[in-house]
């Protein structure tokens, strides 16, 4: 069912099955073709250890799923829980990052070559946009106030360099985190909510797919006198 193949490629790191399967039959030709070929060259045994590496991730994480229970019901707050900490499993058994560490490690890449602040700060909000979060408080409004203050002080933009003119942001910027009621020691709270949220998404999309296909099934002449089930009662683990 559609709504199975979704469940197992929830994680973005991992690739299709399918694609796999392509990629599988594509080495194998070369190997037979290139048989009394020279030594493979260094970017070949490169793409053939990450094909390997994505490999092993997507197995592992369709074990893990083949053992697990999953109650597709985002309405219900102890189902999408269980559902956040099955993939939390997925995330450690096969080493892939968390949606709050994906986040920190793509600031990280996209921001380490922007020398002002002010670039810096529209990039993280870009970053925000695009994954998809909300600016619930409107921390980003004030952050760029900020910059505005701080910018109007030392009279020139401010370059990230600059650790007199950064002290003075980052001071305003806790003054922010104040405000907001926001603490450095309450980040894995902040972590643990934003996975609960995907957690609760994702269990709706499957939802949504689980009665799309069922709505199709029903549409078959041998299944029009069927009752369709409640999406909650299937086992996801029937279908991988």
């Amino acid at each position: 069912m559609a709504f199975a193949s979704r469940l197992a490629s929830k994680s973005k790191q991992l690739c299709s099955s399918q694609v796999i399967l392509q990629r599988q039959h594509a080495i194998s030709v070369r190997f037979f073709a290139n048989e009394a070929a020279p030594q493979a060259l260094k970017g070949d045994e490169m793409l053939k250890n990450i094909f390997l590496d994505v490999k092993k991730k997507f197995e592992t994480a369709l074990g893990v799923l083949r053992k697990e229970k999953i109650t597709i019901a985002p309405e219900d707050p102890a189902a999408v829980s269980q559902y956040a900490n099955v993939m939390k499993t997925v995330r450690e058994k096969a080493d892939l990052f968390s949606e709050s560490q994906r986040i920190a490690y793509t600031i990280e890449t996209r921001t380490a070559g922007i020398p002002d602040a002010r670039t810096y700060l529209l990039t993280l909000k870009e970053i925000r946009e695009r994954r998809g979060l909300i600016d619930e408080h409107g921390a980003e409004a004030m952050m760029m106030d900020a910059l505005e203050k701080v910018e109007k002080e030392i009279k020139k933009p401010l370059m990230r360099n600059d650790k007199k003119g950064m002290a003075l942001l980052t001071a305003e910027f806790d003054k922010i985190n104040k405000k907001l009621g926001i603490r450095k020691e309450d980040l894995p709270k902040y972590e643990e909510q934003l996975e609960l949220k995907i957690a609760k998404a994702q269990l709706e999309e499957l939802k949504k797919d689980a009665l799309e296909a069922m709505e199709t099934q029903k549409k078959r002449e041998e299944f029009k006198d069927e009752e369709m089930v409640e999406v909650k009662s299937l086992d996801v683990r029937n279908f991988l």
